[in-house]
């Protein structure tokens, strides 16, 4: 069972309560390239991204958020560091929501900050990561986890004594299993909605492993509110895991495709079945499960839980739906025959 928490909004997306777990990304363009920026964050937003951080280093790049936010159909959120000027600009110039590390700043602009937030009703989100924990906590705890702890409870006193309670909270570590075990203490303590991912995850081939167990053990604990699947890549690679991590999960639905990994039994080209196949639907997001199986064994009874799918024999194979098969077809003819299926099964459900 998912854990409760308060409900954060930001712009027309709520985060927490019972709010659906949200996808988030951050672009990698320069901020003050308004037009790379926006094109970025219209590619995200057609993948299935739901919030978009971008990063606001100066006064130029604040000023931007302005003319971004008119053109895009996602709330935006400002990422700022060390410094409170770019917070209070990034607020005034449209920004939905800002992320800051208190550590960062000193007491007197966090006032700032807050009142300026209040005033505007904007969220803040307060991160720490292991790498930027307070120096004075770390040397005296020693412990990342009790010192990660220990900083953002500090700053969450300090917030809540401001009379600020609009928070997303976050914590993030490179060490998967610290990454987790701070989130679920994190989650005991307080209530505020919790932003989940594994910081400098790495390229998309270590990332997605990382990020699936180090996020998706949390979620299955029934914890987290909102995701980012971080990669050393362009961030439109980041979706698509962050929706696969969701739906294994259940909390999401959408188009799922399952293949079996070939064996000698297989005598198609699955592979290439599945690309095709992968290619032909992009886009289509509605609850339909699909298979691609490479032989009989792997097919209609393994696969009965697929809506439609199709498995492969010598020179021939068969159409099936949820199990049972619907056609025996040439070889050739396979994935053209399941993706007319998959348009009319996706013409009923928008119709419905």
């Amino acid at each position: 069972m998912r854990r409760k928490t308060r409900s954060v909004r930001v712009g027309s997306v709520g985060i927490g309560g019972d709010n659906p777990v949200t996808i988030q990304s951050m672009t990698n363009t320069d901020t003050r390239d308004i037009e790379a920026t926006v094109q970025q964050i219209r590619r995200l937003e057609n993948l299935g991204c739901e919030l978009i951080r971008v990063s606001v280093p100066d006064i130029e790049s604040a000023h931007a958020l302005k003319a971004i936010k008119r053109e895009i159909h996602i709330p935006l959120i400002a990422d700022i560091h060390f410094d409170a000027d770019m917070a209070l600009s990034a607020m005034e110039y449209g920004a939905d929501k800002i992320r800051i590390n208190p550590g960062n700043i000193p007491k007197s602009r966090l006032k700032e900050i807050i009142r300026t937030a209040a005033g505007k009703r904007i969220p803040i989100r307060i991160g720490v990561n292991s790498g930027s924990v307070e120096r004075e906590i770390l040397e005296r705890l020693q412990d990342k986890e009790s010192a990660m702890l220990e900083s953002l409870r500090r700053s969450v006193a300090f917030f809540e004594d401001e009379g600020f309670d609009d928070l997303v909270l976050s914590a993030k570590a490179s060490d998967v299993s610290l990454n987790i075990s701070v989130n679920r203490a994190i989650s005991r303590e307080f209530d505020y909605p919790l932003h989940l991912g594994v910081t400098e995850a790495g390229p998309p081939s270590t990332s997605i492993v990382r990020s699936s167990v180090g996020i998706g053990t949390l979620l299955s604990d029934g914890i987290g509110d909102t995701i980012r699947v971080s990669v050393s890549a362009s961030p439109e690679e980041e979706i698509a895991p962050a929706k696969e991590i969701l739906r294994s999960l259940g909390l999401r639905q959408g188009f799922e495709l399952i293949s079996c990994p070939t064996c000698a039994r297989t005598k198609i080209d699955l592979l290439a079945m599945v690309d095709q196949v992968m290619k032909a639907v992009e886009g289509i997001n509605i609850p339909l499960k699909v298979a691609v199986m490479g032989c009989a064994v792997n097919g209609p009874g393994e696969a009965r839980d697929a809506d439609v799918g199709i498995a492969g024999g010598v020179k021939e194979g068969l159409l099936f739906r949820k199990g049972e098969v619907v056609a025996k077809l040439p070889q050739d003819h396979l994935v053209d025959a399941l993706l007319d299926e998959i348009e009319r099964m996706a013409n009923v459900t928008l119709n419905r």
